[in-house]
């Protein structure tokens, strides 16, 4: 749980990084089991693809020929994985910051492989899937070192206050790669066990894994359940779990816009969202898959 100091270092900047969470040797089991997911996946199957961002590949330093290996909603694809998301030790942080109540968005794998694992300009989480409310908030697990050699996550502290900025829609929603360099900000180097959480209003990004070892992290984003969606995008299919409290709305709580074009630009009441129009896409394909802009850290 997160002490009084640490809850107010989020509110003053809008991130925090919890230390030892959990420990290294369940850890080094998870990190097992997510490697052997991207063998089912990329080596077994064929079925993965590189998660590189076309904007990673012009703005950031080794880009250009860098690789990311990614896999959405890992819950249902090993058990251990189930059960860690709904761990009271990753919900009880949660629920401090959203409230009593948190709700499953999704999760992501992110392997940055070796010498040439992709980095991630600058960006908020916000434009892939705006809320009305802006509950969402993002946990970083990392299963292994995350040092600056292997491309750990860097932010701007307080961001999130700005409310939600324009993005450049191309090669993946970024902000002004002039005005927010990944170098520029806050490094925040962790351990195995350590999870960062934060706003999906906050600026943030990571550079290349330059390192020997992979770095591996599992994304996790969460929300309050009765923050509705301003349009449906980038559904999945383990979105709405319960992960701490209840659905006081028992799952009415719909869209704002149940608009499913590309792209979109979407206002709230006449006005544009935070610091302006900013157009979001994510093509639904129900069933269980889709193809949503691709997003990280």
């Amino acid at each position: 749980m997160l002490t009084d100091e640490q809850l107010s270092f989020y509110r003053e900047n809008g991130y925090v990084l919890v230390k030892g969470l959990f420990n290294k040797d369940e850890m080094a089991r998870h990190r097992q089991a997510l490697h052997d997911l991207a063998h089912r996946l990329y080596v077994e199957s064929n079925r993965g693809s590189d998660a590189t961002w076309g904007a990673a590949r012009s703005y950031v330093e080794g880009g250009k020929t860098s690789s990311l290996q990614h896999c959405h909603d890992v819950q249902f694809y090993d058990a251990g994985l189930a059960r860690l998301i709904v761990d009271e030790r990753l919900a009880g942080v949660a629920a401090q910051i959203i409230g009593p109540n948190v709700q499953l968005h999704h999760t992501k794998m992110f392997i940055k492989p070796p010498e040439k694992g992709s980095p991630f300009p600058m960006h908020q989480d916000a434009p892939f899937f705006p809320h009305a409310n802006h509950s969402m908030i993002a946990a970083i697990v990392h299963f292994d070192a995350a040092s600056l050699e292997k491309g750990c996550v860097r932010v701007v502290p307080g961001s999130y206050k700005l409310g939600l900025l324009p993005h450049d829609p191309s090669g993946g929603w970024h902000v002004d790669p002039e005005e927010y360099k990944v170098e520029d900000a806050t490094p925040c180097p962790a351990e195995a066990g350590d999870v960062l959480f934060f706003s999906y209003l906050t600026i943030h990004g990571s550079g290349i894994n330059a390192s020997s070892e992979a770095r591996t992290t599992l994304l996790i984003q969460m929300r309050d359940p009765l923050d509705p969606p301003c349009i449906r995008t980038h559904e999945s299919r383990g979105q709405g779990t319960m992960l701490a409290g209840v659905d006081p709305s028992c799952c009415t709580t719909k869209p704002l816009s149940d608009d499913h074009q590309d792209n979109p630009v979407h206002k709230i009441n006449g006005m544009g969202m935070g610091g302006g129009e900013v157009s979001m896409g994510g093509e639904v394909k129900m069933g269980g898959g889709m193809a949503p802009p691709k997003m990280g850290g």
